[in-house]
């Protein structure tokens, strides 16, 4: 059975519903969001009633997160002060055009979502603000997937889709005891383990504009990474009618994101 993993929807109502299309057209009846269904997008009110009506579940997002907790649990990577304005411009925004009952569905979202051997999370296993980037130190990838009781970890976060397995894992421990002679040495062997990032429905940044997801056979173990073409040109006519910042209807015509980093490379968000 096929089963449809979709992440970071970001309020672009064109684009979740032009990948539900995709999925309804491919008979797949299970979908799993990866959560940040709000945030940067001009439709939070509409993506979050229609990931309702749909009965679709869900992680709790980073933005989602945000929007209930004031920006508390902020941890951001904004590389520059103005970037960090802009998220705060469309934070506020957000949160006050989103309904109380559509902020009462985020705040109770679930960190994390299990089917058998198959770990879902927003960012990583320990908060939805980790970047499992596809680079990552192989051990600390693996790390993340095996603590967590995993086989494969579904992600989101980057806007980056990608799957990355993590083959002929071993954990070696070297024991030194006090008046023992020679340490103890154990080597733990892991089976095959895997990182399947879902991309971004709202807001691709992975140098398409198209909306990407996953597609996991459950059967076979087989993962489909999925582009769809939408409207994006109404997308960002809409981010310009609302008044967000016009730069993030920029990126998302052109599929990848946009900051500044001259003016204070160094910045670091206190909070």
């Amino acid at each position: 059975m096929n089963h449809a993993v979709i992440s970071c929807l970001h309020a672009n109502l064109a684009a979740v519903e032009a990948v539900l299309n995709d999925i309804d057209s491919q008979g797949i009846e299970t979908i799993t969001c990866l959560g940040d269904l709000v945030g940067y997008g001009p439709q939070p009110n509409e993506v979050v009633d229609l990931v309702r009506q749909r009965g679709i579940p869900s992680c709790q997002g980073c933005w989602d997160e945000d929007i209930i907790d004031g920006l508390n649990a902020c941890e951001c990577s904004y590389p520059s002060q103005l970037a960090e304005r802009r998220g705060h411009r469309a934070h506020h925004w957000t949160a006050e055009l989103l309904s109380e009952e559509n902020k009462a569905f985020l705040a109770e979202l679930p960190m994390t979502l299990r089917r058998d051997k198959l770990l879902f999370v927003h960012g990583s296993p320990n908060s939805q603000h980790e970047y499992l980037l596809p680079d990552m130190n192989a051990f600390a990838a693996l790390e993340r997937v095996e603590t967590a009781g995993a086989e494969t970890l579904f992600c989101g976060h980057t806007h980056q889709p990608y799957v990355r397995e993590l083959q002929q894992g071993s954990i070696r421990v070297k024991v030194q005891q006090r008046d023992q002679g020679a340490p103890t040495e154990q080597e733990l062997e892991l089976p095959m383990r895997r990182i399947v990032n879902a991309g971004s429905v709202g807001e691709p940044r992975h140098g398409s504009t198209k909306a990407t997801y996953v597609i996991h056979n459950d059967s076979t173990g087989e993962v489909t990474i999925r582009e769809v073409d939408y409207d994006v040109a109404k997308t960002c006519q809409a981010i310009v009618d609302a008044g967000l910042p016009e730069v993030f209807a920029w990126r998302l015509s052109h599929g990848f994101e946009y900051a500044e980093r001259a003016e204070d490379a160094s910045h670091v968000c206190e909070r």
